[in-house]
């Protein structure tokens, strides 16, 4: 990345994950994108209660520079990033990054279909499940598509 410092991230608004964009590539994929991971996906109407941030700044960011950045300051345990691989690839997997320094595992992550962000985004926020509740049913591509 050409850039040395980033911007810190702003926080998302209460009670929302933050979703970042890293790859630039694709307009309308990204704004598809966002759209499916805020529709409900259940019966029940569950959905990902997210902040969408499109900012140039963190165009091409890797794991290490986002993870550099002070999530702490606006008590943000977790980053949903849509990057290349998220917006290249036929099933959209979204990455997500631990990067709660006190508690979690910093760098720690996986990838988690459109449809089922709801289940990953909802019971972390709440604390409602763990990372290693998902970890468990994440399938050998590193790729999280619901519970088995």
């Amino acid at each position: 990345m050409a850039q040395t410092k980033l911007r810190e991230i702003p926080a998302a608004p209460e009670g929302k994950s933050l979703v970042l964009r890293t790859d630039f590539s694709d307009e309308p994929g990204w704004n598809a994108l966002c759209k499916a991971i805020e529709e409900p996906q259940t019966a029940d109407n569950f959905q990902a209660v997210v902040h969408c941030v499109d900012d140039k700044q963190y165009d091409g960011a890797s794991v290490d520079d986002l993870l550099a950045l002070d999530h702490a300051a606006v008590r943000r345990d977790l980053l949903f990033v849509i990057d290349k691989t998220a917006i290249s690839d036929p099933e959209h997997p979204i990455l997500i990054i631990d990067v709660d320094k006190e508690y979690g595992e910093p760098g720690r992550n996986f990838r988690v279909i459109p449809s089922e962000m709801w289940s990953v985004e909802n019971n972390l926020r709440l604390a409602n499940m763990d990372w290693e509740d998902f970890s468990y049913n994440i399938a050998p591509d590193g790729v999280f598509r619901g519970f088995k």
